[in-house]
């Protein structure tokens, strides 16, 4: 079975491998640690780990896109933002 069809190229396996290690992660740490440890942050409301991995990488998605519509295509910044970006909400929200 070939996926031509996708035009995989480096950056996009390593997008989305960096996605399914990051749910793995998260289901070994829900595992090992049960509960998720809901709390509320600055948005005022219950959040889990869960929520908090899925605000962090939409968000991330939102800067990516910004980035490349304003700066241009060189993301290397736009990760480095992203990182930064989903510490604040992992700590914070």
């Amino acid at each position: 079975m070939t996926l031509t069809w996708m035009a995989w190229t480096w950056p996009t396996a390593v997008f989305f491998a960096t996605i399914f290690l990051l749910l793995a992660a998260m289901c070994v740490w829900e595992y090992v640690s049960p509960g998720g440890n809901p709390r509320f942050g600055i948005l005022r409301f219950e959040t889990t780990r869960g929520d908090r991995l899925f605000v962090s990488l939409l968000g991330s998605a939102f800067i990516h896109l910004a980035w490349l519509g304003l700066v241009g295509p060189n993301l290397w910044w736009a990760l480095a933002l992203s990182v930064v970006y989903a510490i604040g909400v992992f700590r914070y929200v």
